[in-house]
């Protein structure tokens, strides 16, 4: 019930410790508060609600010790934009742009980008350091209609919130280096649900486990990064038994295939997927300890590295690798880097090995924050079963919000059948978040600018950073209608159709549970802030009859 010490109103505990200072919000509220006696509304509770109340004020709190500090934070971005992209990628990026110099001035462009975005999530995250990333700013700029925008944002994290692909390419990875060369789509997804299975098992019965895993494979992803940025540049001072590509001669001179505005847009989109991730750690900052230092130091440091890394990754590759078969080599670009480095045998059993590694950490911190989210619907009360998905375990940990990931996860990895359609499958979240993002972007420069929102954060993002995120994402929601030249059919739109359909999904969610259940149950919904004993803030979602 709110009536028990787990909770305080927010109105009537003004002095209630808090993780940040309460006099940088603005003045009006995430959601228009109702002025309602707690005392009153425990008598008006429907039973959910009831049950929920219980279930939250039995929660075991998060101790001190378990939280995340800067270091873990980083670890927590830098396994979650370090994937398979830069071992994949550079081949299709290159093979667009068309010349070298070209590809890597498109590298530092994805990194500036992602900085750009980084901008404007430091601002709301400083500004709310509370768990749910999107959510809280979406939430504190569209207030109407009441409701609408958070269900919007829940139909996307629930439908789209697994980690599948990454789940897949460890499976394809992990039975490559166990010598199967031709891995079936069947056994790979075997070897996908086990690893999903894994990871959600470790979080739920050994969250600290869990936390030094991701740490050791985010140090682990750097140590391969740093390794290949190494080699290359020994290759390019002539140190090594290999022939000179001569690949920086004439460095932005076209090689024969790529160029053009519609090509360099399609490198930049390949580029930018590769740095997706960065916002990982404004999805969990009640988990960290001094949200807003944490936030403030870890996400640039991780952000700048991991660019730094990709263009001397990039830098690497052109040293060792003619320019021929990196623009045939696909998605085994590094693997033809350590095989012209270290010989055939060395590079066939090295790099499945890092790849897989490197999914494995993906999945890891995917599931880590995603759970949280879905820990915090649960415990607004938004979710179906409520009460279910706001629980924490005897170890901490949200076990029914990772359920929910795994269970999705598990649908998309079995349901739907192998080839274009369960690949279309795997990358349909790009489209629906660059919308995400766009309203992100476009919420804080009206909140900026409308002296009314009384908008305040330590960290200011500047209107030109903010609007090259916002233009960005105009750009990535732009780019799949576009016609292909020479491609039969149109899967960009049948992408960006689907994507929007799960973003209406929400607003289905949002008719049924908001309009439609309220006038057949005689109930209306309300929203009150709390501010549970560990600090931390958050927002109910209560059902009172009318």
């Amino acid at each position: 019930m709110l009536g028990t010490p787990a909770y305080a109103a927010l109105s009537s505990s003004p002095d209630a410790a808090t993780d940040y200072d309460t006099s940088l919000q603005p003045k009006i509220s995430a959601h228009p508060l109702e002025s309602l006696d707690n005392d009153s509304i425990s008598a008006e509770l429907l039973p959910d609600d009831e049950e929920l109340g219980e279930a939250l004020a039995g929660l075991p709190m998060h101790p001190q010790s378990r939280k995340l500090g800067a270091m873990s934070a980083v670890f927590l971005i830098l396994n979650k934009m370090i994937g398979t992209g830069i071992f994949s990628t550079p081949s299709g990026v290159f093979l667009a742009s068309g010349s070298v110099g070209m590809s890597i001035l498109l590298w530092i462009l994805g990194g500036v980008l992602s900085l750009t975005g980084l901008s404007v999530f430091l601002e709301f995250g400083l500004a709310i350091p509370k768990s749910g990333g999107e959510k809280n700013y979406l939430e504190r700029v569209y207030r109407t209609p009441k409701y609408l925008i958070t269900c919007v944002f829940l139909g996307q994290m629930i439908l789209l919130g697994f980690s599948a692909g990454n789940s897949l390419a460890f499976g394809r990875y992990v039975l490559f280096a166990a010598g199967v060369d031709f891995p079936s789509e069947r056994s790979s997804r075997i070897v996908a649900v086990l690893c999903i299975t894994f990871v959600v098992l470790v979080h739920a019965l050994r969250p600290t486990i869990g936390t030094k895993l991701f740490n050791a494979l985010g140090i682990f992803k750097v140590i391969v990064l740093i390794l290949v940025v190494v080699v290359g540049f020994v290759a390019l001072l002539g140190w090594l038994p290999i022939d000179n590509p001569g690949n920086f001669e004439n460095a932005f001179e076209n090689s024969g295939f790529g160029g053009g505005t519609y090509n360099y847009a399609t490198a930049l989109l390949r580029v930018v997927y590769s740095y997706r991730g960065w916002e990982n750690a404004n999805y969990v900052l009640s988990e960290l300890e001094n949200p807003r230092r944490t936030l403030a130091v870890a996400a640039p440091l991780a952000i700048g590295g991991v660019m730094v890394l990709y263009v001397l990754a990039n830098v690497a590759y052109f040293a060792v690798i003619p320019k021929y078969e990196i623009a045939h080599s696909g998605v085994i670009v590094a693997g033809l880097f350590f095989r012209r480095v270290f010989g055939d045998s060395a590079g066939a059993r090295m790099l499945p090995l890092f790849v897989a590694l490197s999914n494995l950490g993906n999945v890891l911190v995917v599931a880590f924050a995603h759970a949280r989210v879905n820990y915090e619907f649960g415990k607004e009360g938004i979710l179906p079963f409520s009460s279910f998905f706001a629980r924490l375990n005897k170890h901490g940990s949200p076990a029914s919000g990772l359920f929910l990931h795994w269970l999705v996860t598990c649908l998309v990895l079995t349901v739907p059948p192998p080839g274009e359609a369960y690949e279309f499958i795997i990358d349909l979240n790009t489209y629906p978040s660059a919308w995400i993002n766009a309203l992100v972007a476009g919420g804080l420069i009206y909140l900026q600018y409308n002296k009314h929102e009384q908008w305040s954060s330590p960290f200011h993002s500047y209107l030109p950073i903010t609007l090259a995120y916002l233009f960005s994402n105009l750009f990535l929601m732009y780019m799949p209608l576009v016609k292909i030249p020479g491609q039969e059919g149109h899967p960009g739109f049948a992408m960006a159709g689907v994507g929007m359909g799960c973003l209406f999904m929400g607003v289905v969610y949002w008719v049924v549970w908001s309009v439609i259940m309220p006038r057949l149950g005689g109930y209306q919904i309300i929203d009150e802030i709390v501010i549970e004993e560990d600090g931390n803030e958050s927002v109910r979602y209560l059902k009172v009859e009318n």
